[in-house]
């Protein structure tokens, strides 16, 4: 997590955001405001039980929520500094990030006692006291099962199995420019793996996927279906859809991470009372009972909670292997957020085709060769695989100001910046030429003799 030293005005701001919020968090006892706007990227299925439950604990509160994706969220925060929403719930902590070091929230320090310092190896809070961890959430593969043994498939264990010939045409993600938790999940990969081979890696999976899909939500609404088998989300949606009824399995694999979801108070809310009290609430028993709810499902941040979990569900406080290899880095995250989003529509989004494609070529030739191997045909498939396994772009690169800094959400109202719109061309372009050699590459080692 970053640490921030706050300078100047900042920390006068800071300094009396602090001060007026610790007080409103001791008069929430006194009466609330009658409203409170909170901006969230979270499903209803999690919005509505809590909001209820507030509700009936704060009669004389209405909540109103704005559903927004997480980087849409971030830019309406920021549009909306003279009369802003009060909350930002999402679980993308480095969104939250961009919005402290934008001076967009406000300083809090909750009330409530009994909250984990750390879920896995992650801490639970901002420690400059900016936004909060309410429950955790981790990253994997769901899978339905009838799909599974209808297709002959292996249950997937690992990343890297997404990548074996096996999966074509099986596999779904969602954008990370459109999902903040699948950006979550791609961040994960590449600080896991490390950059050139997360990027190997994702490639390759990717030339298994039957779709990149715009939203969320459409990822495991497709495995529960069987429109495809496999998906790879948040760790929620797959044992939400397990607890409905749905045929479905969630796995982590042992490169993935714990991070929290987190709630904060948005600079210059209107409504600071009532934003203390949800705080309140979420982080209380009753609250963090809620996350244990079939449609929600969220890790909670009580370790006494989990007593009251149903049979097998995880609990990060007694199995130590969950998210233990990695500790995710949320700063270099957050330097690099929107580069990340573009690379990944730009080699995979918008060339999924071409990619799947190289890639078919690829498995086929290497089929080829088990039958009849020759040097000829593993030297142009290790050429193959180099081609349709690159990204121009290193690592040093994606975390240059001058690089990563050029880039901005895409938005219909909005210009691309000069400098972004000039980069992408040019990874569009080399995404076409890679994949077209990859995939010629590849026909001729099936061929050599």
């Amino acid at each position: 997590m970053i640490k921030t030293a706050l300078h100047g005005r900042r920390s006068v701001l800071a300094g009396g955001a602090a001060a007026a919020l610790v007080g409103a968090g001791r008069a929430t006892a006194q009466g609330l405001e009658e409203r409170l706007v909170v901006v969230t990227s979270f499903p209803r299925d999690l919005t509505t039980p809590v909001v209820q439950a507030f509700e009936r604990k704060h009669p004389g509160t209405k909540v109103e929520i704005q559903n927004r994706n997480t980087t849409a969220a971030v830019a309406f925060i920021r549009e909306t500094r003279s009369s802003p929403p009060d909350m930002m719930w999402a679980s993308a902590p480095d969104a939250f990030e961009v919005l402290k070091k934008g001076e967009l929230l406000q300083r809090y320090r909750p009330q409530a006692t009994g909250i984990a310092e750390k879920i896995g190896a992650y801490p639970v809070n901002d420690p400059d006291g900016y936004f909060f961890g309410f429950a955790a959430s981790g990253y994997g593969i769901m899978y339905n099962t009838r799909y599974v043994r209808a297709n002959n498939l292996p249950v997937p264990k690992e990343w890297d199995d997404l990548a074996k010939p096996v999966y074509a045409g099986h596999v779904g993600i969602s954008a990370p420019s459109r999902s903040g938790t699948t950006h979550l999940t791609v961040e994960t990969i590449l600080q896991g793996e490390g950059w050139e081979k997360g990027w190997a890696l994702l490639l390759a999976m990717a030339g298994n996927f039957a779709s990149v899909s715009d939203r969320s939500f459409g990822v495991p609404d497709a495995v529960n279906s069987g429109q495809y088998g496999l998906g790879i989300v948040i760790d929620f949606f797959g044992l939400a859809a397990k607890a409905s009824g749905f045929p479905v399995e969630f796995v982590y694999p042992s490169v993935t991470t714990l991070v929290p979801a987190n709630i904060g108070i948005v600079a210059g809310a209107k409504n600071p009372r009532a934003a203390a009290a949800f705080i309140e609430f979420l982080l209380s028993p009753e609250g963090q009972e809620i996350m244990l709810d079939p449609k929600i499902m969220r890790l909670p941040v009580r370790a006494e909670t989990y007593a009251k979990a149903p049979a097998g569900f995880p609990n990060p406080f007694t199995d130590s292997s969950l998210g233990a290899r990695l500790t995710f880095d949320s700063e270099k995250s957050e330097q690099r957020y929107e580069l990340i989003n573009s690379l990944f529509d730009r080699m995979i989004t918008f060339r999924l085709n071409e990619l799947r494609e190289a890639w078919k070529a690829i498995h086929a030739a290497e089929a080829q060769l088990a039958r009849r191997d020759n040097a000829e045909g593993r030297r142009l498939v290790a050429e193959a695989r180099a081609k349709a396994s690159a990204v121009p772009v290193t690592e040093e690169q994606s975390l240059d100001p001058q690089l990563a800094g050029a880039f901005q959400p895409v938005r219909p109202d909005r210009p691309v910046p000069a400098r972004q719109a000039q980069v992408e061309e040019q990874w569009d372009a080399f995404a076409r030429a890679n994949y077209a050699e990859a995939r010629r590459l590849a026909e001729q080692a099936a061929r050599a003799r």
